[in-house]
């Protein structure tokens, strides 16, 4: 039972910590390990998941409900 109740936490803790993931703070989050490697001219962006957009998506955000897009230039 003990070892019932240690997972059970362990996923509620891990599913929190993913929905939590605001857009916004992963968006900062990526573009400050781009800035730290010397990345020039990019942007980064928050679109729906399943869009079209052009670039790599690079992060998954809002309860995985949206994705991070990054593009060159």
């Amino acid at each position: 039972m003990k070892k019932i109740l240690v997972a059970v936490g362990l996923m509620t803790l891990a599913s929190t910590a993913f929905a939590a993931k605001d857009c916004g703070e992963l968006k900062s989050e990526i573009a400050a390990k781009l800035d730290a490697k010397g990345v020039p001219h990019y942007s980064l962006a928050a679109v729906d998941k399943g869009a079209s957009a052009n670039g790599k998506v690079v992060g998954t955000c809002d309860g995985d409900t949206k994705e991070i897009v990054y593009k060159r230039g």
